[in-house]
């Protein structure tokens, strides 16, 4: 999960990440100018439409990306043919940080996606000479240790409708517009249910059930707008 830099440098105009609009988010966001073009220039731009694969579960971890637009999933096939969704990739956020040699998930894009790719070494020798670097790296790797020990309580012990709600928070966290209040709903509602361990017509009825009690008005295919936050957050906590 990305987390917001503390400061964030000037660039000039001509630098390659002056249009980048998740910079203060990604953790490359706390090198200084010169060295984040460095970083930069080591790192091609790569696009995947919906439905492509980035990377397959079990890939040589050969490459770090970073998602700079577009949504992810990480999914991991079941030994019986199921698939469990592990989480999604968000603008900011990094993907392929790992201490083994292969992926432990796939990668798919569920919307057009574009990412900055870095060689493995090019990223790890940055990381050893910038301490700013390492830092960040560090409270990422917290923040993704506290999302994975909520995410095994809202499997464990949640009901459908506190595993909806909280799934809306956290896309209300990641995905809400600063202008229009609207809230993106990019993954299918199978992708839902199987992050979630539900079916795919318990998220459609919750999701129902909500917009009725109007906690939540539905703005398109693939948007929100939380009407009522307070019972959306008494929901999630049961």
């Amino acid at each position: 999960m990305a987390t917001r830099a503390a400061t964030l440098p000037e660039l000039e105009h001509d630098h390659p990440c002056f249009d980048c609009a998740v910079r203060e988010l990604a953790v490359c966001g706390v090198l200084e100018s010169a060295a984040l073009r460095a970083f930069k220039e080591g790192a091609p731009t790569v696009r995947h439409d919906a439905g492509e694969t980035v990377v397959f579960e079990a890939d040589e971890a050969a490459n770090v990306y970073s998602l700079t637009s577009g949504l992810l999933r990480l999914s991991k096939l079941l030994p019986d043919g199921r698939r469990q969704i592990a989480g999604f990739i968000f603008p900011g956020d990094f993907l392929g940080i790992t201490m083994e040699e292969e992926h432990a998930f796939t990668a798919e894009a569920v919307a057009p996606s574009t990412l900055c790719k870095f060689p493995r070494r090019h990223f790890d020798d940055f990381i050893a000479k910038h301490p700013a670097l390492e830092r960040r790296l560090y409270a990422v790797a917290a923040h993704e240790l506290a999302a994975a020990r909520q995410q095994l309580v809202l499997l464990g012990r949640k009901t459908a409708t506190e595993r909806i709600a909280s799934f809306l928070q956290m896309l209300a966290g990641r995905c809400h517009s600063r202008t229009s209040g609207e809230i993106a709903f990019p993954m299918s509602r199978a992708d839902i249910a199987d992050y979630l361990g539900l079916r795919i017509e318990t998220v459609s009825r919750e999701i129902s059930a909500l917009k009725v009690a109007r906690v939540i008005q539905l703005t398109g295919r693939q948007s929100f707008r939380i009407v009522d936050r307070e019972r959306l957050d008494q929901l999630a906590e049961g």
